[in-house]
């Protein structure tokens, strides 16, 4: 077993570029995810694929009563759907032909089809041929042959199939579907339910997708289950768009256990304007229900016959360039730290077990809430001393919320401030007006501000809990970066080879730690945030052999 140690080096992105493009996001996207028809009142979105159609990025996603569409993959407009008989099925899946846009979801046979999917004008098939009605249908058409294909399954039993469409025949079926990818627990380790892999059983393989890249075929698939942090994408590649395929051995190539927001799973690779490739992707909140979800999006980038993906500061501020970019080489972040973790905070109000420090301890899964919705509930944190503030990110939770799918949007009003002595504040963010759907905005301020404390006020009575899964600071602290080195790095591989343990020596000031690794020394592109000296996981290869690097970082950088 093979470990060594890496300083890792960090590109910026310059604030010219950042200037010319405007286009700074945080997951989770900042989408009007809409609440469910049932019980319990949660808001839901998972299972996306985006489709780059006539010069426009179109979104799908699970339960969503509709899609959206942008220009830019940032500004998202979203297009409720009527015509559509299927849109409240999970797992869609979209085709572009030619001027054409189909449309398939989960459990149906219906495909609709449209010329102008900014209009909610969708038509059913009327010669369709399509015979399946299996889970987790995913179509895919080959450039260069011409030739459509679809592949699904969702299952702890059964695999993933796939088989050749006809369209011009109604998308009958050329042949009988073909196994491709069965279940491999015993040597996948990411494959095994739990949020560290620990279950004795096996996982769901499903959310299947492909994507051709330089003449080879990536089958992509998720496993192990939509309610772990551990949700992931794996891949196996092959000349042929039905195999033979071999597993690649750095999957899950899309994982993220860690950090603000966990789960990187069932998603939808595909290229976009400029040439660049991305990932969207289920991420996971699992509180009020198992699917309590929300989407991400990652840059992902091609190196030795193989997929990547970055992930791990993806829940931090990034660019979305609008324009060719080396992903191998820039993961686009724009380097502003969190300067809110841990912090010390005050508020209104709070429910007992929804204290105002769970607002600022970089987990989505718990949540303060003030004791009523009404307006004048506030909430405050005290950075500790005056720190330059580029952005922040408000998620708001919902807490006590009645809304079902009728009553879904919900339009916070609220104002945020700045203060240099808790006393006199400036305005940071006016959303006093506010007529959008908003949950996960990240507000990046024009101009950057140094201030000690910042505060939020609620000042439109909500149906509800005015309440706060992440009030997230993000800017550039005041003493000098850490060198990100670390010291007493300890692996250790269990019996079981597909767990791994890691120990270090805690460093001074740190706020938290990246631990990376991969099966080629030089591409340690998994990884994941903890905030603590220690990492176990379960994700790994039996087989493989791993190389690691953990890296230390906090608000002054890494």
């Amino acid at each position: 077993m093979k470990h060594l140690f890496i300083l890792l080096l960090s590109v910026s992105v310059s604030s010219a570029y950042a200037r010319e493009t405007l286009k700074i996001i945080a997951n989770p996207l900042n989408l009007n995810y809409r609440f469910m028809t049932d019980e319990p009142s949660r808001r839901e979105a998972a299972d996306p694929v985006i489709e780059l159609f006539k010069g426009k990025y179109y979104l799908f996603a699970s339960k969503s009563g509709g899609y959206w569409s942008s220009p830019n993959l940032a500004d998202w407009t979203y297009i409720p759907c009527k015509t559509i008989s299927t849109i409240e099925n999970y797992a869609p899946t979209v085709l572009a032909l030619s001027d054409t846009l189909y449309y398939l979801s989960s459990g149906s046979k219906i495909i609709y089809y449209t010329t102008n999917p900014d209009e909610d004008d969708w038509k059913a098939l009327e010669k369709n041929q399509y015979e399946f009605t299996d889970t987790d249908p995913a179509f895919f058409h080959d450039n260069e042959t011409g030739k459509v294909y679809v592949y699904f399954g969702c299952s702890n039993r059964d695999p993933i199939k796939g088989t050749e469409l006809l369209p011009a025949q109604g998308f009958k079926s050329a042949s009988e579907p073909v196994v491709l990818i069965d279940h491999h627990t015993d040597i996948y380790g990411w494959e095994i339910p739990g949020e560290k892999n620990e279950k004795n059983e096996t996982g769901w393989n499903e959310g299947a997708t492909m994507l051709k890249y330089n003449g080879k075929y990536y089958l992509q698939y998720a496993s192990p289950g939509t309610q772990y942090r551990t949700y992931a994408d794996g891949v196996y590649v092959g000349d042929h768009p039905l195999g033979p395929f071999k597993y690649m051995e750095n999957s899950p190539f899309s994982i993220k256990p860690g950090g603000f927001i966990g789960g990187a799973g069932h998603g939808h690779t595909f290229c976009d304007k400029y040439g660049n490739y991305w990932h969207v992707a289920t991420m996971k909140i699992s509180q009020r229900h198992s699917f309590e979800r929300r989407l991400g999006l990652f840059p992902v980038y091609f190196g030795e016959g193989t997929m990547y993906a970055h992930t791990v500061w993806t829940d931090y501020p990034f660019l979305v360039p609008a324009k060719k970019v080396d992903f191998a080489s820039n993961d686009l972040s724009m380097h502003w730290n969190i300067l809110s973790y841990n912090k010390k905070v005050f508020a209104s109000s709070y429910l007992p077990d929804f204290e105002p420090e769970k607002a600022t301890n970089e987990d989505i899964e718990n949540w303060w809430s003030a004791k009523t919705g009404n307006a004048g509930e506030w909430w405050q944190v005290d950075l500790g001393e005056k720190m330059t503030v580029n952005a922040v990110q408000v998620n708001f939770a919902d807490h006590d919320f009645t809304n079902r799918a009728g009553n879904s949007f919900v339009c916070y009003q609220y104002r945020i401030e700045f203060s240099d002595n808790g006393i006199d504040w400036k305005m940071f963010a006016d959303r006093m007006k506010n007529t959008k759907d908003m949950p996960h905005e990240l507000v990046v301020s024009e101009k950057p501000v140094k201030t000690r404390f910042l505060r939020i006020t609620n000042t439109q009575t909500v149906n509800g809990k005015f309440s706060l899964s992440g009030f997230r600071v993000f800017g550039k602290g005041t003493k000098k970066a850490l060198s990100g080195k670390i010291s007493g790095l300890n692996v250790r591989r269990e019996a079981d080879r597909r767990h791994f343990s890691l120990t270090w020596d805690k460093q001074p000031q740190a706020t938290g730690y990246i631990v990376r690794w991969g099966v080629i020394p030089d591409r340690l592109n998994n990884a994941v945030m903890v905030f603590d000296n220690v990492f176990e996981a379960g994700y790994f290869n039996r087989d493989s052999e791993y190389y690691f690097s953990v890296s230390a970082f906090n608000e002054n950088g890494h």
